[in-house]
């Protein structure tokens, strides 16, 4: 299965990765530019995570890394709430795009475990998920750093990528 995995600058999503990858979480990670390809193995599932970066110049190839994959995993930094307006737009601007119509959408809120995180209901209320009704759409709040529901994150994804094959 392959997943692309976006969002904005510094939501987590490289973090997200390794956690997936090894369990393991590092405080010091460098934001990824361009992107990264990581494959990993959950039980008998192979996963071929895309990790693409969330700086404004990269925004552009998320819809182009997003065409073929099994599913789309948004993340988006639950304690930052600058960012969360822009966040939503550029999610819902990714989804208008036909070429990624019907696509299954996992969204991430990150980071809460950082004071200040926004509760699931407000999250999903500002993110507007239940607005996206032409695909499914999955929400979770997750803590990279203490492993919070990334079994739940890693099960949605096995799930789904027995349901393509």
């Amino acid at each position: 299965m392959e997943l692309s995995l976006i969002g904005l600058q510094n939501a987590g999503k490289t973090s997200l990765v390794n956690v997936v990858a090894t369990g393991g979480y590092s405080e010091d990670m460098i934001p990824t530019v361009g992107f990264n390809m990581k494959k990993v193995t959950k039980g008998n599932v192979t996963i071929k995570l895309w990790d693409i970066g969330g700086q404004p110049r990269f925004r552009s190839m998320w819809e182009r890394y997003c065409r073929a994959v099994s599913a789309i995993v948004y993340v988006v930094d639950a304690a930052d709430h600058d960012n969360l307006g822009i966040s939503r737009s550029e999610l819902h601007d990714l989804l208008s795009k036909t070429s990624l119509s019907g696509i299954p959408l996992l969204v991430l809120g990150n980071k809460t475990d950082k004071p200040g995180a926004i509760s699931k209901e407000d999250f999903m209320e500002q993110m507007e998920l239940k607005s996206i009704t032409d695909r499914e759409v999955c929400c979770f709040m997750i803590s990279c750093k203490n492993s919070t529901n990334i079994d739940a994150v890693i099960d949605w994804l096995v799930k789904h990528s027995k349901s393509k094959s």
